[in-house]
């Protein structure tokens, strides 16, 4: 492939930009007043890109850092999807179809009308779960003990339950973490170009555009692999296990499949169980009920339908205790085997020192 190993902003303002450009009116001008869609239709209200100005409207960068073109999310709020945050509560709470599940952010308990609609949706027997974030109502936080850190959540799930009086009360409680990826480099390049590409061709943007995909790539470097995934980990384990908590259904992970597809190597690349639900079961042993849901999702770059939906791939049940042992001893047992790449460590110092006295011995 042509352009193989370069890595290509492929979603503007959440409107694809690679590899095919979208020509729709509605992209142009959601990228020309810089509108996020996705905030938008989530606050009910129009939404400018709230990222920094050297990397506004950048939802995705497309690269075959795993051997194949995978988009890569760099903005959480892309992860905003109504049917990502559905199926993530469906699964951390329990609900199968066909019981209705509403799933709104905590800001719409502040209109009337809302509120009324949520309440007419429990009476009907729905589970109703609004969610807390940095944008909707601010994060939750576990706060720091003498012998623990404190620790936040993007998104925390609360049920609502019908009370006396027309009022709600708090069932139980959960938690979504969404992954991105974070890229060496910077994008103030492409975003200039990208700016200056539509300002100055208007209409035929799209079409200047896909001639000039070039553009898109100016001085974006690899994805920040390693740095990520040590980030991410520690966290992990921690929250995944809220699900101690006797009002908690659980913590849940949501990772882009590029992501996923890089921390294989992290975690031992571990077989999984195929459950008779279409679910995955990731587990050491049976000791524990798993309480924790990763959920892998993709952009769907072929459906016919702008900004392209968000789809998730895979559900996995696990739990902090078998994350942590193919983290910290499957992955270290590979590594440092004799005939594998121990050996090859030892050979690379050999040769390493040899060039530095030709006395030692190889």
């Amino acid at each position: 492939m042509r352009d193989r190993g370069n890595f290509f902003v492929s979603e503007w303002f959440d409107y694809r930009t690679y590899p095919t450009v979208c020509d729709s009116s509605a992209a142009t001008r959601t990228q020309g007043r810089a509108r996020c869609p996705f905030l938008s239709a989530t606050t009910g209200v129009e939404s400018g890109c709230v990222k920094a100005r050297s990397s506004s409207g950048v939802c995705a960068i497309n690269n075959a850092s795993n051997g194949v073109r995978q988009d890569w999310l760099v903005c959480p709020y892309r992860a905003l999807d109504a049917r990502l945050l559905e199926q993530s509560v469906r699964r951390s709470f329990d609900v199968t179809a066909p019981r209705r599940v509403v799933v709104m952010p905590a800001t719409a308990l502040a209109d009337t009308e809302r509120r009324a609609g949520l309440l007419a949706e429990m009476a009907s027997g729905a589970l109703v779960v609004v969610y807390l974030q940095n944008k909707f109502g601010g994060e939750i936080a576990l706060r720091a003990t003498p012998r623990s850190p404190e620790l936040s959540f993007d998104i925390t799930f609360s049920e609502l339950l019908p009370a006396s009086g027309g009022r709600a009360t708090v069932g139980r409680f959960g938690a979504l973490e969404v992954q991105t990826m974070d890229f060496h480099g910077s994008y103030r390049h492409a975003v200039q170009n990208l700016a200056d590409a539509l300002r100055l061709h208007d209409s035929e943007f799209p079409r200047v555009l896909q001639e000039n995909s070039q553009w898109l790539s100016d001085r974006i470097e690899g994805p920040n692999i390693a740095n990520v995934f040590k980030r991410t980990f520690y966290q992990m384990m921690l929250k995944f296990q809220l699900g101690m908590h006797p009002r908690s259904v659980g913590a849940a992970l949501a990772i882009p499949q590029a992501v996923w597809d890089s921390w294989q190597p992290h975690l031992g690349q571990p077989k999984m169980e195929q459950r008779l639900d279409g679910t995955y079961l990731l587990q050491v042993d049976g000791t524990t009920e798993p309480k924790a849901w990763i959920h892998v999702f993709d952009l769907d770059a072929s459906a016919d339908v702008h900004p392209n939906p968000v789809v998730i791939r895979s559900s996995i049940l696990t739990d902090a205790r078998s994350i942590a042992h193919y983290a910290l001893t499957d992955v270290p047992r590979h590594a440092f085997a004799e005939e594998g790449s121990a050996a090859n460590l030892v050979q690379a110092i050999e040769r390493r020192l040899s060039t530095l006295w030709s006395g030692i011995a190889l």
